[in-house]
């Protein structure tokens, strides 16, 4: 009898978590599943390689605006993840004091930032002097990562046995040695996926870039220039009162979750077999 009621007690569990897995994984198809009706037909070759039209105008792509979002995203990971990284280290090999709790608490805070308030602080700390840039853009997304970095960082890093870190220390190989060769190492599948999920946790944003890339209708001029991006003129296409554009809004959104699809598959396809 009591055997009888573990095992029921185990298969309710089972259907409920497998029940708990379909409610989250809903949403997600029926968000892919529109997006991909409502924006396949606006993507041919002229989408992807051509500036936009005038207003009112058929016609016309984004690609300007797919070259600024690699541009900006590009500027943000040389930013974001050294610093995410490096205080996910020191958060998991050094913390242990009050400096390091210091840290800890900023970063969650930073993490529960909403991103306007990143866009707020590249436009009051670089804008205001310097101007709209593709450089404003990316470090106001760079805040945005980090703490999602240094999180993942840590977790990962204190995940790796303590026996391999006494092992290489044991052997007389310095702290900072066996960090870099032995605990990264170890680490580093869980390292590259904090580095995706914060990629792809900016890729979308468009409150930032609003107060700092700003918008360009044509091909980049300068990383200190304002700069088109895929979220910014998928906005602008969405809020128009142009159908032609409505579509090619629907379209951008689905080359922007193709991106990141395609960033997580080929990495992980890359990373399979290393660590």
């Amino acid at each position: 009898m009591k055997w009888n009621r573990r095992k029921l007690i185990d298969r309710i569990m089972s259907f409920l978590t497998a029940a708990c897995v379909v409610v989250a994984i809903i949403p997600l198809l029926s968000i892919l599943y529109t997006v991909t009706i409502n924006g396949i037909s606006a993507i041919n070759l002229d989408f992807l390689t051509q500036l936009p039209k005038p207003e009112g105008e058929v016609g016309g792509g984004l690609g300007n605006a797919i070259q600024g979002t690699f541009i900006v995203v590009g500027i943000a990971c040389l930013i974001g993840l050294p610093v995410g990284i490096l205080a996910g280290v020191y958060l998991s090999e050094y913390g242990e004091n009050r400096f390091g709790r210091m840290v800890s608490f900023v970063a969650d805070v930073l993490a529960g930032t909403p991103s306007i308030a990143a866009g707020i602080f590249g436009y009051t700390f670089i804008v205001l002097y310097f101007g709209f840039s593709a450089i404003a853009g990316g470090a106001a997304l760079s805040v945005l990562m980090i703490p999602i970095v240094a999180r993942t960082t840590e977790e990962s890093l204190r995940l790796v046995s303590g026996s391999l870190r006494e092992a290489s220390l044991a052997l007389g190989i310095p702290r900072w040695k066996t960090i870099l060769h032995i605990v990264l190492s170890t680490a580093m599948s869980g390292i590259i996926t904090g580095a995706l999920l914060a990629i792809a946790r900016v890729s979308g944003e468009t409150a930032p870039l609003l107060l700092t890339a700003f918008g360009n209708p044509y091909w980049a001029a300068g990383i200190n220039k304002p700069i088109s991006t895929m979220p910014v003129q998928i906005y602008t296409y969405a809020i128009a009162p142009f159908p032609d554009w409505h579509a090619k809004a629907w379209g951008g959104a689905l080359v922007l979750i193709i991106l990141v699809l395609i960033l997580n598959i080929g990495v992980r396809f890359i990373t399979r077999k290393k660590y």
